[in-house]
């Protein structure tokens, strides 16, 4: 396949996330004119807590935002495991890790790459592809402003499509959402709340897990109250949805008796200005690129929350990335083929580990959900089995360090 050379190299990066914005501060670096469409209006601001592991870590400081995206984590942060009686003991959280990750809101992460974007980068909102098409000279893209209804055809040397689970650009060049959407059936919902849960300190977070269901909240360094995030299971994922979220949020935890501690978690997402409520779902796919078109973040391989390797994954994707297209100047193919190679083993190993992690962070059953209260038991035979099935989780290993390209 043939590709144009020096700056004539055009780039259009569908979505204005953390994928899209670090495709395009890197891609920019290696040499190529980059233009972003974002569905949306305008750029979107908070978001509920994001852990950055290793990878992203690394990946953050050689795109220029290291410093700009600090953790918030408190030194002597603590979580409490919350029984239903309203109990409380010693809990597992992320401080507990021997190499704990950065703990963040994801709106810090794209504010820090939205202000470290190039000058010579367009974004143009309230714009989404309607058409792509491809060849060995280019590939060219249908564009239509969701506001006017004007529509447009340009041409690309690639196209990166980094708009989430549910992606435009996989379901025109790729196939329908699911082929590749791989439901957990379970439903998450986040937000940021506005006062502590009565009793506890600011650098206190709390787990309440039950089978099938859990809710957690994570202070962090800087904010007001900690940031709070519901989990369960349903058997009908459509009938979530046709309710309000906290309607689905009240129905699964309990209408009544809720106790203070969760009364007060639903109460506070019931009244935070912005919250996210949606299926947990993976995307799982064979390929990642098709000619000149790639899929970068979520929208190749979304791991789902309960992984929290979503925004590690979108920073050293799109890192690698660039350096691949660097290291193959005169091929695409040659150039895409080489980055998924690298790429598709992390991320795999990231996917393998969701029924782990999400044992861990929500039982599905009583034997799971006593077994996680016994991984608090100060005996050390039952200690050294549960820092074995953790440690099992590639979140928690070193192999994260190892995706980026010399």
């Amino acid at each position: 396949m043939k590709q144009s050379s020096g700056s004539d190299k055009r780039v259009l990066i569908v979505g204005l996330g953390v994928a899209g914005m670090a495709a395009a501060i890197r891609l920019h670096e290696a040499g190529w004119e980059t233009v972003i469409v974002e569905r949306s209006v305008a750029r979107r601001s908070g978001g509920y807590f994001v852990l950055v592991y290793g990878a992203g870590v690394a990946a953050a400081e050689r795109l220029g935002i290291g410093d700009a995206v600090p953790t918030l984590q408190y030194e002597d942060q603590k979580t409490n495991e919350v029984l239903g009686s309203g109990r409380r003991m010693p809990g597992l959280g992320f401080e507990a890790l021997a190499r704990p990750p950065r703990m963040m809101l994801r709106g810090h992460v794209e504010t820090a790459l939205f202000e470290a974007l190039p000058a010579q980068t367009q974004v143009r909102y309230s714009t989404t592809p309607t058409a792509i098409g491809q060849d060995e000279y280019g590939a060219t893209v249908t564009l239509r402003n969701t506001e006017t209804g004007a529509e447009s055809t340009e041409a690309f040397d690639l196209v990166v499509g980094a708009d989430g689970v549910r992606s435009t650009v996989r379901s025109l060049v790729f196939g329908p959402h699911q082929q590749f959407l791989r439901p957990t059936g379970y439903m998450t919902a986040a937000a940021l709340m506005r006062e502590q849960v009565p009793g506890f300190l600011p650098h206190e977070g709390l787990a309440y897990t039950a089978p099938g269901r859990c809710a957690w909240t994570f202070p962090m360094v800087g904010e007001s109250a900690p940031s709070i995030m519901f989990s369960y299971r349903t058997k009908n994922i459509d009938a979530e949805f046709r309710r309000s979220p906290a309607e689905s949020l009240r129905r699964a935890f309990g209408r009544t008796s809720l106790g203070p501690v969760l009364g007060h978690m639903l109460h506070e997402y019931e009244r935070a200005d912005t919250v996210l409520f949606d299926s947990a779902d993976e995307v799982v796919m064979p390929r990642w690129h098709n000619g000149r078109v790639v899929l970068l973040g979520d929208a190749a391989a979304c791991p789902t929350l309960f992984v929290g390797m979503g925004v590690s994954s979108a920073l050293a994707g799109a890192d690698l990335l660039g350096t691949m297209l660097e290291q193959h100047p005169t091929s695409l193919t040659r150039a895409l083929f080489a980055w998924e190679a690298r790429l598709r083993p992390f991320v795999e190993e990231q996917q393998s580990s969701l029924p782990l992690t999400q044992k861990l962070f929500l039982p599905p059953t009583l034997i799971d959900r006593v077994f996680r209260l016994l991984m608090f038991v100060p005996l050390p035979a039952i200690g050294s089995i549960a820092d074995w099935n953790i440690k099992r989780s590639p979140i928690f290993s070193k192999k994260d360090l190892d995706i980026s390209a010399a």
